[in-house]
């Protein structure tokens, strides 16, 4: 008999294999692709031209949490 008031969460169903777990938080991998990249070469071509060391940073600063985006999104689908 079931407990109308009970307010644990149920157990989740396990995602299939080609769904990831939470499809509204997940980035598709390709698009973190294209911003590693696109943020990598920002980071080379500011600190080459002597632009402000802030924008400089900003761009390095991306590219570390796009790669571990994607560490991470790898990390989890190996799974």
């Amino acid at each position: 008999m079931t407990d109308p008031y009970d307010i644990s969460p149920a157990q989740p169903s396990a995602p299939s294999a080609g769904q990831p777990a939470s499809p509204q938080r997940a980035v598709p991998r390709p698009m973190l692709w294209m911003l590693l990249v696109i943020s990598v070469a920002g980071n080379v071509v500011t600190s080459t031209a002597g632009v402000n060391l802030a924008i400089s940073s900003a761009f390095g600063l991306a590219t570390l949490a796009f790669a571990t985006a994607l560490i991470v999104q790898h990390r989890r689908s190996r799974r």
